[in-house]
């Protein structure tokens, strides 16, 4: 017995595939296959376009497999069948943020409100998302797909347009203002209905999403340890963020404890000189991995 797990093609892949390494698995992608390899023989994996994931984990043709919550809004939209979000990961193609669709216009434009574009024409790849939103201001728009380059159509081609950003440099590039924000979203590991059903199947989504969510956690940050004397604890204490109280353990010489701690990356290079400042010896910083909560 195999559980069926799909990959997103396309921008995510790579992320997607790091994060996979991260949380314990190795995934081998062929610019030549649609089916990578992995080193788990109870998976087999299948490249497809996050677009497309919520219909054919719905269908079950996957078990499981990870999508935005946008393509899931769509899927919702146009009737498809179910599935059931497992665990939210927060990763995107260049960040560990969410990503947002916004409604954007030409920076000359004369749009300032969803309400401003009544009658007109708005492009976009999320149609049926799209569509309900102006259908929950009770604005009517034509709205049209478009199959790529969306920035360059307005004003020629469209009116307005509904794009993915991340940073929103491709757009102020494009000279485009965002007007509002349709939808935001993030990545999802979504499963089958009928998958969940099956204890083998449900215990292994179940600890493929703790390890993934683990993986996420412990992004961007570090294990320290250090050495401090009992007495200059209290300082140290005092200069250590966690995520919840440090560890401590006494050493062979009662005068003094070990620390273990968990801190952002980024704080390392300021932190480190101020235990030291305040007594610690022995620090050692280390990667992590995971991080399960």
């Amino acid at each position: 017995m195999t559980l069926k797990l799909g990959i997103p093609k396309g921008s995510l892949q790579e992320a997607t595939i790091q994060l996979f390494a991260r949380a314990g698995f190795n995934v081998y992608a062929s610019a030549r296959s649609y089916f990578p390899s992995i080193d788990d023989p109870e998976i087999e994996c299948m490249l497809i376009r996050a677009q497309e994931m919520p219909r054919y984990v719905a269908d079950g043709v996957l078990d499981a497999g990870l999508t935005g919550i946008d393509w899931i809004a769509e899927q919702a939209a146009n009737g498809g069948g179910p599935v059931v979000p497992v665990a939210d990961l927060v990763y995107a193609k260049q960040s560990l943020g969410k990503v947002r669709w916004v409604l954007a216009v030409p920076e000359d434009s004369p749009f300032r409100t969803p309400a401003d574009l009544e009658g007109r024409t708005v492009a976009t790849e999320l149609v049926r998302a799209t569509t309900a939103y102006f259908d929950r201001l009770g604005v009517h728009v034509h709205v049209e797909f478009s199959w790529g380059a969306t920035e360059v159509k307005p004003p020629t081609l469209a009116d307005a347009i509904v794009e993915v950003t991340e940073t929103g440099s491709s757009l102020r590039a494009n000279r485009l203002r965002i007007v509002d924000t349709v939808i935001e979203s993030n990545t999802q590991l979504i499963a089958n209905p009928r998958a969940l059903e099956d204890p083998w199947r449900r215990t292994r989504i179940d600890n493929l999403a703790l390890l993934l969510r683990a993986a996420i956690e412990a992004q961007g940050r570090v294990g320290i340890m250090l050495n401090v004397r009992r007495g200059d604890l209290g300082g140290v204490l005092a200069l250590l963020p966690a995520l919840r109280r440090p560890t401590i353990s006494p050493l062979s010489d009662d005068d003094w404890v070990a620390l273990n701690t968990i801190i952002e990356e980024r704080t390392v290079r300021e932190l480190i000189p101020k235990l030291k400042g305040a007594g610690a010896e022995g620090i050692v910083e280390y990667p992590l991995n995971k991080i399960v909560m």
